[in-house]
């Protein structure tokens, strides 16, 4: 009897967070999911049935659609492996314990804490392109070494734009990757490393053929997450480059479809699309470490 008691006061009180989470998040993805099969244009409702309409003309008829899809992918690329790569680095400068390596690991991960809003302003200001007495940021720090070199207007440029884009984000989580790569270089024994050098392993050999391997978990692990925020990038584009048509994603094209043309069932048919992007990616790798549990 007391246990069933303990059992109710635990669901009262957690049945204002499920109630809240039903309709605020589920209820609300519904009514976006009703609102993409409809004709909606203009601030008045119009639910008149238009099927799979939306969808088709995204991918047959509209080539912002398309820019935006090709950007997304060359955003996501840079950002992941850039990213990865270099979380990974410091992680292992990090492991070879270095003096100061709390400050450094703090320094590292400091720009996670700040928001995308910020990141972006900053490195549109380091970034700019303006010459003379407008220039700022890194083209005034080359100018002041006395480099040849400057930054063109890349926003002019869309392939060398996302990967301008690319840049600050990579800055901000490369912190975060490096948090998870230095925990999983800490989990790997030291008889492991010890043992292949004794056989004559080099150092390049024990990191390819052993610690490589070991870290493929949290590879796996950062991918799944750096990708699925890659997916949904918006305030960081905004505070870089703004709205622009050959810098679009999704993301912007689904905020101004809705919020700026009112075309609603535009803008819901790309949000669904986002969504289930983004579910492409999170639920294998959830359903993959809820067996991996099971079976523990």
């Amino acid at each position: 009897m007391q246990n069933k008691k303990e059992k109710w006061q635990a669901f009262l009180l957690v049945f204002p967070s499920i109630l809240a989470v039903a309709i605020f998040v589920y209820g609300f993805i519904g009514w976006t999911a009703r609102v993409s099969f409809t004709q909606w244009k203009g601030l008045l409702p119009d639910y008149t049935w238009a099927g799979l309409s939306n969808y088709i003309n995204l991918f047959t008829s509209d080539g912002r659609f398309a820019i935006d899809i090709r950007n997304t992918f060359i955003f996501t690329f840079l950002f992941v492996v850039g990213t990865l790569v270099l979380g990974l680095i410091m992680a292992l400068l990090l492991d070879q314990g270095l003096r100061g390596e709390s400050f450094f690991r703090s320094l590292f991960l400091f720009p996670m804490a700040i928001s995308y809003i910020v990141t972006g302003v900053a490195w549109r200001w380091l970034m700019n392109s303006a010459a003379g007495s407008r220039m700022t940021g890194l083209n005034l720090l080359f100018s002041k070494l006395g480099m040849d070199f400057m930054f063109s207007n890349y926003t002019n440029t869309p392939i060398w734009g996302i990967a301008y884009i690319a840049i600050p984000a990579i800055w901000q989580l490369s912190g975060y990757c490096m948090a998870l790569y230095l925990a999983g270089l800490r989990a790997i024994p030291d008889e492991l490393r010890e043992a292949a050098r004794v056989d004559g392993a080099s150092e390049f050999e024990i990191f390819r053929y052993i610690i490589l391997p070991l870290l493929r978990p949290v590879t796996l692990s950062a991918m799944i997450i750096l990708g699925h925020m890659s997916l949904k990038t918006f305030d960081l584009i905004i505070a870089t480059v703004g709205k622009q048509y050959p810098l679009d994603m999704p993301s912007v094209y689904m905020w101004q479809a809705t919020f700026d043309a009112h075309t609603y069932g535009k803008g819901a048919a790309i949000s669904i699309l986002l969504l289930v992007s983004v579910a492409v990616l999170i639920i294998p790798y959830l359903f993959i470490t809820l067996r991996s549990e099971v079976k523990q």
